[in-house]
């Protein structure tokens, strides 16, 4: 199983609000729980069928956002309805480019393409390219770079005028 389905998989259990939720199949089980008795946390659960190891939990619990960057703020909260969210695909740590020595992948005004890169997210040591998923210009970063993010958080609006 790929990671972007694993990552379809919490969504949608996320959007549901099914308490648990098992998939198994020939290679690996995968459980996932909301609501347990240790009060609004969500379980995961991954062990692979074939080979007979402890299994692996990660435990993510729901925490606040990071505090907004405002680079230059939209004119009026009315119009921030008709702008579009690049969200996080996964948890981890935000960076805005490649290097400390590299510019930022977007900055305030750039135009991005569908399939752009505009951040990277670190995440148990593996580096994940976030491609924008609209076209459109970039209005605000919602983010600090080097902050960590949850799963679904908002990283960008977009223009898509």
């Amino acid at each position: 199983m790929e990671i972007k389905e694993i990552q379809n998989l919490i969504k949608f259990v996320a959007r549901s609000g099914a308490s648990e939720v098992r998939l198994e199949t020939k290679d690996f089980k995968i459980t996932i729980k909301t609501g347990s008795e240790r009060g609004d946390m969500a379980e995961i659960q991954h062990m692979p069928v074939a080979a007979p190891i402890e299994s692996v939990t990660q435990v993510v619990t729901p925490s606040q956002p990071a505090p907004a960057k405002v680079e230059t703020p939209p004119a009026g909260g009315a119009e921030k309805s008709k702008y579009i969210s690049i969200k996080s695909p996964i948890i981890g740590t935000f960076y805005r480019k490649s290097s400390p020595e590299s510019p930022p992948f977007v900055k305030v005004g750039d135009r991005v393409a569908v399939g752009d890169t505009v951040c990277i997210i670190e995440a148990m040591k593996l580096f994940n390219e976030v491609e924008s998923e609209v076209s459109g210009t970039i209005v605000e970063i919602l983010v600090d770079d080097s902050s960590p993010v949850e799963f679904d958080q908002p990283l960008y609006l977009v223009d898509p005028s």
